[in-house]
């Protein structure tokens, strides 16, 4: 697509190529995700699903066994992994070659994913600031990882707001992160500016609004903003209602040249990408 790098991300030896944006449809296997009509926690849930991710044309799925909405309830390690077991054997029991990745930000669970089920992605909200061996874990892994911008936790992010320059801060966290990560020799580094994560309604469409200044650290850039905060608070309404401003600002997002959409409403997001594809080729 007119505007995208060539960037490639190494999946086990497999090459997938970015130049056209992917979408990620989001499998949730907790009991406590912020929208209610995306949790799974049966095999038969899960697998389900599965299935209508991958039916509807994405190519690849984001699994997580922790909430990070605002607020969310803590989870041990113990019930992470529980969780994540089940999905993940579900998901490899139906869909053997999907390309997966899982949302966490424990290195051991990192670790346990890509080792015994194949995962080919690890998807760390925290940066590395809640596990310090995360970083470690991923360059022995060797496998690619998506490198999200928060402050606080998930319990804590919302009182950590005060910027004095937003993009500017958020390019200088990333530019040390980086190059922390290439020190260790990890080679595939995704960046996500974490919508809705220590950040407010204002913030984040400042952020959105600039999203394309991020562009400047050559890296492909991940965008997960579907049904959150940021749209039904504008609106006083909730997530089930958020689908059109979850388009709008898909939309926006593959025009400041992201390169992967993190949605739970795949069709909708595949018929986005295809539509400013067909634009932008004319």
């Amino acid at each position: 697509m007119k505007g995208l790098l060539p960037y490639t991300l190494n999946l086990g030896g497999e090459l997938l190529s970015l130049s056209e944006p992917q979408v990620m449809g989001i499998l949730n296997v907790t009991p406590d995700s912020f929208y209610a009509d995306s949790r799974s926690r049966t095999e038969a849930e899960v697998a389900d699903r599965v299935s209508q991710i991958l039916e509807e044309g994405a190519s690849m799925i984001d699994i997580g066994a922790y909430s990070s909405r605002p607020g969310a309830d803590e989870v041990s390690p113990e019930e992470e992994m529980k969780r994540l077991r089940l999905g993940l054997k579900t998901i490899r029991r139906i869909a053997p070659q999907a390309i997966v990745s899982v949302d966490t930000f424990r290195a051991p669970i990192a670790r346990m994913c890509v080792e015994e089920y194949g995962v080919q992605i690890i998807n760390d909200i925290s940066g590395g600031e809640m596990d310090p061996n995360m970083f470690q874990t991923i360059a022995e892994l060797d496998v690619p990882y998506i490198l999200m911008h928060m402050k606080g936790t998930p319990q804590t992010m919302q009182e950590n707001c005060t910027y004095d320059n937003l993009m500017a801060e958020m390019l200088q966290y990333f530019g040390g992160k980086v190059q922390e990560l290439y020190a260790l020799g990890v080679k595939d580094i995704i960046l996500d500016p974490g919508f809705g994560f220590a950040k407010t309604l204002d913030q984040n469409y400042k952020l959105m609004n600039h999203l394309q200044d991020l562009k400047v650290l050559g890296l492909p850039l991940l965008v997960g903003i579907s049904r959150k905060s940021m749209i039904y608070k504008l609106f006083d309404t909730t997530s089930e209602e958020a689908l059109n401003g979850t388009i709008v600002l898909n939309t926006l997002s593959l025009m400041k040249g992201a390169n992967i959409l993190r949605v739970h409403d795949v069709k909708a997001c595949v018929e986005t990408v295809s539509i400013i594809k067909k634009m932008l080729s004319c």
